[in-house]
């Protein structure tokens, strides 16, 4: 049942399945692993971890909820060796489905436990925080909201842009529903649509909508501005990034995560990827070149400034428990946001 459900989610979140492969070797001997997470942000550490193991890798890209649902209609017959995933949510449901291993890696006992599955099935391996990015030349900082509830005053009415099929996005509603239970969060998801926010296709776009005036508030991931100041400058942006209050919703810190597939033939080589992306240079990797707070404790860069990790506040709940992402997907249909 729990693999029927999980290969639902696809189709509810209306996407079409596309797996892409980067890498040499044959099917039989590669390692491979699905990746949630894009091509551009994490290709150059998959061939970093590739040429530093030795293990030759065959990647396959699409979104986390495309990736978890291929795994669970593959299920035990499935060629996918590890699961990088976007988001905590996805990793619980396979888990729960039975679909991932213990992990059994040294490494992650250094990853504070807030971070990783508490059966061991998954850890993770950086952290992000949902923001508001805003039109700097429109409003103050003091005028931005600090809590999603402002969003749905009427001085906002058709000025909020958010991402809804993002699974990020999604992680936050099921985070809502975990903090304040289903009825509050379908009343809450209600009343923002109410209020006309315009809808993006991914958070990239809500950001370049922000930063040119065509909205005035986002709510987004904070690397997503991070990474566009350190090309541009912040001096030279329109969009600016605000934190949300600690306790709110809407201030959830997140992880991105790996687990690996109880159906692997590769045990041994599986463990020693996750080990490399639980290590420094991975860790330094996430900070610098995409901005994400790493897990490793220690783990600082001049390149990046970011607030600290221990000054944010998101809601008081389990990441484990962001696994109901098809009953998130229904609410969102239901409400009409997908």
């Amino acid at each position: 049942m729990m693999r029927r459900r999980l290969a639902a989610l696809a189709a509810v979140g209306s996407l079409v399945l596309g797996l892409t492969a980067c890498t040499t070797g044959s099917e039989s001997d590669a390692l491979v692993v699905y990746s949630g997470r894009s091509e551009n942000l994490v290709g150059p550490l998959f061939e970093q971890i590739g040429e530093s193991t030795g293990i030759d890798l065959e990647v396959r890209y699409a979104s986390t909820p495309e990736m978890a649902a291929q795994l669970a209609e593959e299920g035990e017959a499935s060629p996918a060796d590890l699961f990088l995933s976007q988001d905590a949510g996805a990793l619980g449901a396979l888990s729960k489905a039975g679909l991932l291993a213990e992990l059994d890696v040294a490494a992650d006992d250094a990853v504070p436990a807030e971070y990783r599955a508490a059966d061991g099935t998954w850890v993770a391996t950086s952290l992000r925080a949902r923001v508001l990015v805003y039109d700097g030349e429109a409003l103050d900082e003091a005028e931005v909201p600090d809590t999603i509830d402002a969003l749905t005053a009427p001085e906002w009415r058709g000025k909020v842009g958010y991402a809804p099929t993002n699974a990020s996005f999604q992680s936050f509603v099921t985070a809502l529903r975990v903090d304040r239970g289903d009825e509050a969060a379908e009343q809450w998801l209600r009343d923002f649509l109410a209020n006309e926010p315009q809808s993006y296709d991914n958070n990239g776009a809500l950001l370049e909508a922000t930063d040119s005036g065509a909205v005035e508030l986002g709510l987004t991931n904070h690397y997503y501005w991070y990474n566009t100041a350190q090309e541009k400058g912040p001096e030279n942006m329109r969009a600016q990034v605000k934190y949300l209050a600690p306790g709110d919703p809407g201030a959830l810190v997140n992880v991105a995560g790996v687990g690996i597939l109880a159906s692997t033939d590769k045990p041994e080589e599986a463990r020693r990827v996750v080990e490399a992306l639980l290590d420094e240079p991975a860790q330094r990797y996430f900070l610098e070149e995409s901005s994400e707070y790493p897990v490793l404790p220690g783990v600082t860069s001049d390149a990046v400034a970011l607030p600290p990790l221990d000054t944010l506040g998101g809601p008081d709940i389990d990441l484990g428990d962001l696994d109901g992402l098809e009953q998130t997907q229904e609410l969102l249909t239901r409400v009409g946001m997908i």
